[in-house]
């Protein structure tokens, strides 16, 4: 009990003097873990718009295959990237491998099924609300999705958070294509298994400790500033 309480009181201290191996690797998890999101969001969230709209013959089993994708294991994806990226794969010419890049690409291919299912399900709702009025006005199909991806920004909101949480506590992808390199591609969860590993508690509960903070901390942020409690009030 005396262990833990000692490293807890370690870990606070390493928080509170802004350590800084605390400040990178949280910096580098931040710029990995937001700029993953936000490709993904920009994939996912037209693709499930698009989903949502249009009917095709093969459109049942495209939906079924980007849910089953949601359960994709992140070792698998991780195993891939490295196999593409690795100096004989087809992208190795790029060297990208074992780069915050690489780790980018990684957690993009395990979150965009995420956010494009949840933003199929959101805007398939909005589509059966607004199919008549947007058909009556003669609308592009362009011209649908950015109406239906405006009116339903804060369900669309949550489907990236989504995404976001997934990315930033991801460790096998991550590990496998970033190598976990100090002051290179070492992020916190990686950086919470090393040092657990090495029975360096305190360091490692302080680095739990900022990446709940940091998950906690985006998710309040992006609901006030895009006013979606305030708005439920009303």
């Amino acid at each position: 009990m005396n262990d833990i309480l000692t490293g807890m009181a370690e870990a606070l201290r390493l928080i509170l003097t802004l350590d800084p191996t605390l400040i990178e690797i949280s910096l580098r998890s931040l710029e990995v873990t937001v700029s993953a999101t936000i490709i993904a969001s920009l994939i996912s969230l037209p693709l499930g718009a698009w989903l949502a709209i249009n009917r095709f013959r093969a459109r049942r089993f495209v939906i079924a295959f980007l849910n089953a994708l949601m359960g994709l294991p992140p070792v698998v994806v991780g195993l891939l990237v490295y196999v593409l990226l690795s100096r004989s794969g087809p992208l190795g010419v790029l060297g990208l491998l074992f780069t915050t890049s690489a780790m980018i690409i990684a957690q993009v291919i395990i979150i965009t099924p995420i956010i494009a299912s949840i933003s199929h399900q959101a805007i398939r709702e909005l589509w059966a609300d607004y199919h008549d009025l947007l058909i009556s006005l003669n609308t592009t199909r362009w011209q649908r999705i950015k109406a239906l991806l405006w009116d339903g920004r804060r369900a669309l909101l949550t489907a990236s958070l989504a995404g976001f949480g997934r990315a930033i506590g991801e460790v096998g992808a991550i590990m496998i294509v970033g190598g976990n390199i100090d002051h290179a591609t070492r992020v916190l969860t990686t950086a919470i298994a090393l040092e657990t590993g090495k029975g360096n508690f305190a360091l490692a509960l302080a680095l739990g400790f900022i990446l709940i903070a940091l998950a906690v901390v985006v998710n309040l942020a992006l609901h006030l500033l895009s006013k979606t409690e305030r708005s439920s009030l009303w």
